[in-house]
This record gives C-alpha cells, sequence and structure tokens, in this order.
C-alpha cells in the first residue's frame, strides 16, 4: 500500500489584482521530510509558503494537510508552526516567556509548560538563558529562542520562512547544521524557502526550483545537480553555476542547441587535445582551490577549478577540454534533451 504524501498542493494558484503570484503550483511532500523552496527574488516561494500556512487565501486549486483539505482553514486551524526571518520575539518577554508564550495562550497546563520548556531549551543549547530578553541576545541565539518557540508546539509541520537570513555567514553554517539536526531528531516535515542555493542543498531531501511563479523542478539536490530539466535550473544550481556552451562551437552538436558543462569536468588541454580556446578573465583564490574565469564568444560562465592558490594570468589564451559524457544538452528553448 502506497503511503500517502503528507503535504499536498494541488494546481495552487495566487494573483493579485490579475499579477501573477504562483500559477499552476502541485507537489507532494513526505511527511518527516526537509523540502527547500528556492528561487530568485519575486519567484513565489515565499507566496507558496503562506499559501500553506494559511497567511494567504489561495485563488484556485486546493491544499491538504494529513488527508484534510485546509484550503480555507485559518492559519491557527492548520496544526502547523512557523520560523520566521525576523525571529518575531517579544522584546519584553524572557527567552522562557518567548518559548512557551504559545502554550499559555493554549492554556496548557503549568508542569507540562515547563517540561516542554525545558526540553526545547535543551536540544537548542539555550539552558542557562531562559532569563535573558531578546535584546541581550546574538542574532544566532535568537534565532534559536525561534526555533525553540516552534519545538514547543509540537506540531509535526515546521514552515521556516529565509530564518538564516539575517545572520552574518559563519553564524548560518552554523545554525543551518543546528536545524537539520534538530528536524532529522524530532522527526517533523519542515518546509524551507531560501534564495541560497548553498543553503538548499545543504539540507534539503527535496527541492523545488521556482521561477516567475510556476516550479521548474522538483528532486534531490543531486537530481537538480546532476539532470538540470533546463538551463535556468542549470545556471542556478551549483558553484560555480554550469557554464553554457553554443553547439556550433563544438563538433558533432547540430546547430541552435545550448551544451552545458559543470567547471570540475574541464581541464587545461595538453598540445594536440585543445577542444576550445579561451581567455583568462580572472581569477578567484577561495583557499582549497583557485577559480579560472574564461572567456568565450560562443559560451558564457567557463570556469576551471585548480588546487590550492593557482593563479592565472588574466588575458592569457588557453586550451581546454572535456569528454562528451560530461555534457548536457539543451535544445533552443533552454529544455535539456534525452541524454
Amino acid at each position: 500500500m502506497t503511503q500517502q504524501p503528507f503535504v499536498v498542493l494541488d494546481n495552487v494558484a495566487k494573483r493579485w489584482n490579475g499579477q501573477l503570484g504562483v500559477e499552476h503550483v502541485s507537489l507532494e511532500i513526505e511527511e518527516g521530510s526537509f523540502v527547500a523552496l528556492l528561487g530568485p527574488s519575486g519567484c513565489g516561494k515565499s507566496t507558496t509558503l503562506r499559501l500553506l500556512a494559511g497567511l494567504e487565501t489561495a485563488d484556485e486549486g486546493r491544499i491538504l494537510i494529513d488527508g484534510r483539505d485546509v484550503t480555507t482553514s485559518a492559519a491557527s486551524d492548520r496544526n502547523l508552526s512557523m520560523v520566521f526571518q525576523s525571529y518575531a520575539l517579544f522584546p519584553h518577554l524572557s527567552v522562557a516567556e518567548n518559548v512557551v508564550f504559545g502554550l499559555k495562550v493554549r492554556r496548557v497546563p503549568r508542569a507540562e509548560r515547563r517540561e516542554k520548556l525545558n526540553r526545547a531549551l535543551t536540544i537548542t543549547g539555550l539552558i542557562g538563558y531562559e532569563n535573558r530578553k531578546p535584546g541581550e541576545l546574538s542574532g544566532g541565539q535568537r534565532q534559536r529562542v525561534a526555533l525553540a518557540r516552534a519545538i514547543v508546539a509540537g506540531q509535526r509541520l515546521c514552515l521556516m520562512d529565509e530564518p538564516l537570513s539575517n545572520l552574518d555567514a559563519k553564524l548560518r553554517t552554523s545554525v543551518r547544521k543546528d536545524i537539520k539536526k534538530l528536524q532529522q531528531e524530532l522527526g517533523i516535515t519542515v518546509v524551507y524557502v531560501t534564495h541560497d542555493q548553498t543553503e538548499a542543498m545543504s539540507m534539503a531531501d527535496k527541492i523545488v526550483l521556482m521561477q516567475e511563479g510556476h516550479i521548474q523542478q522538483v528532486g534531490t539536490p543531486g537530481d537538480l545537480y546532476n539532470k538540470p530539466i533546463n538551463t535556468f535550473v542549470a545556471e542556478f544550481v551549483g558553484a560555480p553555476p554550469m557554464a553554457l556552451i553554443r553547439s556550433e562551437a563544438l563538433d558533432g552538436f547540430g546547430q541552435g542547441h545550448r551544451i552545458g558543462l559543470r567547471a570540475e569536468n574541464v581541464s587545461l588541454a595538453s598540445e594536440g587535445q585543445t577542444r576550445m580556446t579561451c581567455r583568462v578573465s580572472e581569477s578567484e583564490f577561495l583557499g582549497a582551490e583557485t577559480l579560472i574565469g574564461l572567456e568565450h564568444e560562443q559560451a558564457t560562465g567557463l570556469t576551471i577549478i585548480r588546487p590550492g592558490l593557482s593563479p592565472m594570468t588574466v588575458g592569457q589564451e588557453v586550451g581546454i577540454t572535456f569528454g562528451d559524457a560530461d555534457l548536457h544538452v539543451f535544445d533552443a528553448a533552454g529544455n535539456r534533451l534525452a541524454s
């Protein structure tokens, strides 16, 4: 017997004064999974999350949570918790009071509140901070308070709207690991909005990549990286992004196609093995490796990865080579062709 998906969005649409928000969004989410809604600003990912949360009402389609149609249900009736970008903490309340605020509103008995509070603070590493106010905490600690509040809610579904965007790069990495660990330990289902493909690739079991209100591709991080369905996905996922080469620049690929190539599959050519001659446009040293940007009149985004500190002179001409097995072929409209 096939297990029913825990969350279903069935052909959901939302528009404002005729302007597109999201259109034809259909998605199934398994219980206990970590799903990232990914895409550039304005692509519809936050609108999709707000529709799921009940903060916006769908113009078309259905939304089901745990088999129940919640399309027109209030947010409070959807049995979910949310973690926001802004933390949404009460500045005049202590850490403990912020965490259990929702439980007090629901009149949960004091002993049960205390037990849930202690567990949430232990899980989030906030023991000892119970009496501090949000203003006395770092950004990372405040985000942990928001996570603790979601934990005590005890809901099986947690929605997160760009919760790390206010943190610095080092703290983002740390809290990112905390969130993933929490999700796995608690066995909850997380739907996580981000514009950062590194966050999505490192945390999610499934990525939903969106553009201009439509879903472009749904799959594992490996699916989107290794088999992008179109050139938008190819260029959005991966750091550095996939290079795109006009097929006229290569033998055996016909006219009008675009050929995708990942940086790790490009190497400097030995004599007589050159497939393309390019000009070095930049060298970017990243510590463990150096990214060498290349220019070619029929390609965009060509990059070579070299180990350690391996700069090359800007303007220098170099020959590159690569294997046909590593190439991704897209048609003139940008859609992947069967390989």
